[in-house]
């Protein structure tokens, strides 16, 4: 009780002193000047992805004269407009019509006749989906009075940004901090030119106008996976090509990625493992010839597809942002550095999200913008990046937050591990889905939550609560003694939590 009485004075006392700094922060006062090209800011953020968007509402929310600057005519960034958003409209329209173009929705008794695709209605409904949610980004800029200044936002001074909009207006801001979060861009191929039509990149690969017959996709990470499954759903074939061993890219736990890879090679997506991508040529008749050839090296083979997609990672977005010229040297994988506060060498000058180290992940960068502008306000700026989840949107889902178990061999930390099938669970039972299981990793003597690695239909849901776990300590015996409603496939959580600290689950 003692320990908890002090974490809320302490939380009480961090709110209490933002407020103290808020109310007498020197705010600069906006001034009307002769040219109109120019504007006074305390806070300039260049780019309205979701850590510059956030970032920007929560500054004018704590009192800061915010500006923020975005290239694109619409806000959001890559996340909203050719990310995040329309790639789950797409996964989840492209598994209802799985569901019921197969033979899934007869054995549910639910007899169709007649199902055909329309593809064009499905992608309208997807960028309906878009155009909803970047409008509510405008409209919560002006609820909150944040200016938004549409053009390529560049640092011209350590208080200033210059705005160039796509006919060669400038607008300058004179602003007291810059916060960069331009996020990140496609990682091109070698050797490959991307034309956004038959040789696509993810944003191509999200407005196909029609189902390929063969898709090729170059990496079976995230992306590559989620994108894969979706036109492999609407009828093409799919083959995944991946330079690693395993599929789900960097930090998922290997039992989970086999269990994943033998779940989606079930579905009907083919997986050259181990293979590297040498080349690729287009053919006089449109279809595309993709050179391949074991990662160690070894034979050579030709696979032939109609549409190629290059998956292979995305780089961060500064270049051309003028950090140079202030000093600002960027890492050997183009990131800006900074301190625990997100700032720069520079001090007026932060940066967050995909252009800082860490995963690049949405709620990363949200995270990270409310914090540091909390930090402007003379607040704490903390984040534990061991408790961010990572979600793979297909179906089934993949989630998990916290250490692999392979990460803790290598690091030598004794643990234990505690698994729940979603076969023995009865909400999963009951709605016939019961591929994957949930499996614990905690600390072998005490008990503490060390990760959670999920691979279930509600998997990116369900994760969550074992962010919440880890954020604030708990122990698996802790997760074990919450009660959990029945019947829902959460309980699969409580019982491999049950099974880490006792040895054994009760339903399993």
């Amino acid at each position: 009780m003692q320990n908890w009485n002090q974490m809320f004075r302490t939380i009480t006392k961090r709110s209490h002193h933002i407020q103290r700094k808020l109310q007498g922060a020197s705010v600069l006062s906006v001034r009307t000047y002769a040219d109109k090209s120019q504007i006074n800011a305390d806070v300039t953020v260049v780019g309205s992805g979701p850590g510059g968007y956030v970032a920007a509402i929560k500054a004018a929310q704590l009192g800061f004269e915010t500006v923020c600057v975005e290239k694109s005519d619409t806000l959001g960034g890559t996340c909203l407009n050719v990310g995040c958003i329309p790639s789950k409209a797409l996964l989840n329209n492209s598994y209802l019509y799985h569901l019921a173009h197969g033979k899934d929705f007869e054995s549910r008794g639910i007899e169709i006749s007649g199902l055909t695709l329309n593809l064009e209605k499905m992608m309208a409904q997807k960028s309906g989906a878009v155009k909803a949610l970047t409008g509510g980004i405008a409209h919560l800029f002006k609820q909150n009075k944040v200016t938004h200044v549409n053009g390529f936002g560049k640092v011209t001074g350590k208080n200033e940004v210059t705005a160039t909009g796509s006919d060669g207006s400038q607008q300058v801001i004179n602003t007291k901090n810059i916060l960069i979060a331009t996020g990140s861009e496609v990682t091109p191929f070698p050797g490959i030119e991307i034309d956004e039509d038959t040789v696509v990149s993810s944003t191509g690969a999200l407005s196909l106008k029609k189902v390929p017959e063969h898709l090729i996709v170059i990496g079976a990470g995230v992306i590559g996976v989620e994108l894969g499954s979706v036109w492999q759903r609407l009828g093409s074939k799919v083959t995944a090509v991946e330079f690693l061993g395993h599929v789900g890219g960097m930090g998922i736990d290997m039992e989970i990625s086999k269990n994943f890879q033998r779940i989606l090679q079930k579905q009907g997506i083919k997986f050259k493992l181990g293979t590297k991508v040498t080349g690729a040529t287009k053919r006089p008749d449109g279809l595309i010839d993709v050179a391949v050839e074991a990662a160690a090296g070894g034979k050579n083979e030709t696979l032939t597809c109609d549409v190629l997609l290059v998956c292979v990672g995305r780089r961060p977005f500064t270049q051309d942002l003028g950090l140079e010229a202030l000093g600002i040297e960027l890492d050997n994988r183009g990131r800006i550095p900074i301190n625990n506060r997100f700032q720069t060498k520079v001090p007026s000058v932060y940066a967050i999200g995909d252009v800082v180290a860490g995963p690049m992940l949405a709620h990363k960068a949200e995270d990270e913008g409310i914090i540091c502008v909390e930090g402007l306000a003379g607040g704490g700026a903390h984040i534990d990046y061991n408790c961010v989840p990572s979600v793979i949107y297909t179906h089934p889902e993949v989630a998990w937050v916290g250490k692999t178990e392979e990460q803790l061999k290598e690091e030598g930390v004794p643990y234990k591990v505690g698994k729940f099938p979603f076969a023995a669970n009865s909400r999963a039972k009951t709605n016939a889905d019961t591929d994957g299981l949930v499996k614990i990793v905690s600390h072998k003597e005490t008990d503490r939550m060390l990760g959670a690695h999920i691979l279930g239909s509600a998997a990116g849901e369900m994760i969550n609560e074992a962010a919440l776990a880890m954020e604030y300590g708990a122990s698996s015996e802790d997760i074990a003694r919450v009660c959990h409603a029945h019947p829902t496939v959460s309980e699969a959580f409580r019982e491999a939590n049950i099974a880490a600290s006792y040895g054994k689950a009760i339903n399993f």
